[in-house]
């Protein structure tokens, strides 16, 4: 026996657990008190086990969920980790919750999201058998720097892992050039066709060809720089994705069905969440699932039935006001949520809480390059705007730059306060938080209403 590795799990599993009936989350801490005494515990715990790794930008969680939802439907056990605590700590944390004091794993199998920057050395540590890359925005500047820095730290995880089929996202160029340097089994994944009828105006993350710096020319846009990239210059274009959907047949403020091709093979497939993006995780989810050795119908199926994880499209009941809370922390995805509004009938009440603390991204000068003004689209169909978080007042100021109307953005800061004025009025809530705004907000409603957890 490892005495190293002996003393390090046992530490992870009594701090969690002393954590856990202070009713704190105990997702980060255990591990890194584990990593004190044994700094590739990681590297030791993952022996045996079969491992999907989800990392990228956008839709980590989201494509994590759907996946853990096939080992579900396939009755396999496994681990995971489903608090979102993804860097080198919360990993580690979950590997070693799961594993004897010995560094024995209880489960064969783990579903692992993982920061793009943390890639490089979890991915090394934990030799993964599927990795998904879900796609490369530019997001929190202050951590991650311009795109092209996040898309090398990427790079450089799936090189250390060669054994992994990587399912890579063949709308995204930056994705795509992942396979010019990596040995690995590719599956190329995406969507065929346009995915809204009304877009927002976005600032593309990728508009000159990464090989030769020539514009790209597109066929088609589904959001952002994602969609039939065609370099004039080089030739560098989109691949043919193997797992793609082809066709979207309907959306609204539930679901969204798509026509699917998989291989030489045709699905319907409906995705539990609304959203275009959510369309990319479910077939992105799909493809990392086959190559585990899954069936296409129990993916598909999956797809149409898991749980969103916390704050992704999650929806509540607060004293009979319908509420969703849709995490945001950069302009692509905050975009994204946009579209989704303008496409749903019906009236709405919009709620924007804006934190800047580290894990949101300190640099929130993001907010004036996501298209707010797509929002008086609504006209009187959106009665209000509340604003909330400790960058309350940065967001007014760009509400009222986006000339959402006179008189319909309230400042509101206090969370019970919020949700007292949420539930005071009769319309479906949008809320989009950053990631810690989210926490807060999240963990008064679970007070107030007995919801679970983040971390359950």
């Amino acid at each position: 026996m490892n005495i190293k590795v002996f003393f390090a799990v046992a530490a992870c599993k009594s701090t969690r657990f002393m954590l856990r009936i202070l009713k704190r989350g105990g997702t980060a801490l255990p591990g890194k008190v584990a990593l004190r005494l044994c700094p590739d515990l990681l590297r030791h715990l993952s022996r045996g086990v079969d491992v999907v790794a989800v990392t990228g930008t956008n839709g980590k969680t989201t494509s994590s969920r759907i996946i853990e939802q096939v080992f579900v439907n396939a009755g396999v056990s496994y681990f995971s980790n489903k608090s979102g605590s993804n860097l080198m700590q919360g990993i580690t944390t979950e590997f070693a919750i799961n594993a004897t004091l010995s560094g024995k794993p209880k489960n064969k199998y783990a579903v692992i999201e993982c920061d793009e920057a943390a890639s490089k050395k979890v991915f090394e540590y934990m030799n993964p058998k599927v990795i998904l890359v879900t796609n490369v925005f530019r997001d929190q500047l202050d951590r991650y720097g311009e795109v092209t820095h996040t898309l090398e730290n990427i790079k450089v995880g799936v090189k250390n892992a060669p054994d992994a089929v990587v399912c890579l996202n063949a709308d995204c160029s930056l994705t795509v050039s992942v396979a010019d340097s990596i040995p690995n089994r590719i599956v190329y994944f995406g969507v065929d066709t346009e995915i809204y009828k009304d877009r927002v105006q976005e600032l593309s993350d990728a508009t000159h060809c990464i090989h030769c710096r020539a514009e790209y020319e597109y066929s088609y846009v589904t959001y952002g720089h994602l969609g039939g990239f065609y370099c004039p210059s080089c030739g560098y274009k989109r691949p043919d994705a193997q797992i793609a959907a082809t066709r979207v047949i309907s959306q609204d403020a539930d679901s969204s069905s798509v026509k699917l091709r998989a291989f030489n093979e045709t699905r319907n497939l409906t995705i539990n969440l609304p959203g275009g993006y959510n369309i990319y995780n479910a077939v992105g989810s799909i493809a990392a699932a086959t190559q585990m050795g899954f069936q296409l119908d129990t993916a598909v199926e999956a797809a149409g039935s898991f749980e969103c994880g916390f704050g992704r499209m999650e929806k509540f009941e607060l004293d009979g006001v319908p509420v969703r809370m849709i995490l945001v922390k950069n302009p692509a995805g905050c975009n994204q949520v946009l579209n989704f509004l303008n496409n749903i009938d019906g009236d709405a009440l919009f709620v924007v809480c804006l934190n800047d603390k580290i894990a949101d991204g300190t640099d929130v000068s993001w907010i004036w390059d996501v298209d707010f003004e797509k929002l008086s689209n609504l006209g009187d169909h959106l009665s209000g705007v509340l604003v909330s978080g400790i960058r309350a007042e940065d967001m007014a100021v760009r509400i009222k730059y986006a000339a959402i109307g006179e008189g319909k953005t309230t400042v509101i800061k206090d969370y019970s306060e919020l949700i007292k004025t949420i539930t005071s009025q009769d319309k479906p809530v949008f809320i989009m938080p950053t990631y810690t705004a989210m926490l807060d907000l999240r963990e008064q409603i679970s007070k107030d209403y007995d919801y679970k957890e983040f971390w359950q």
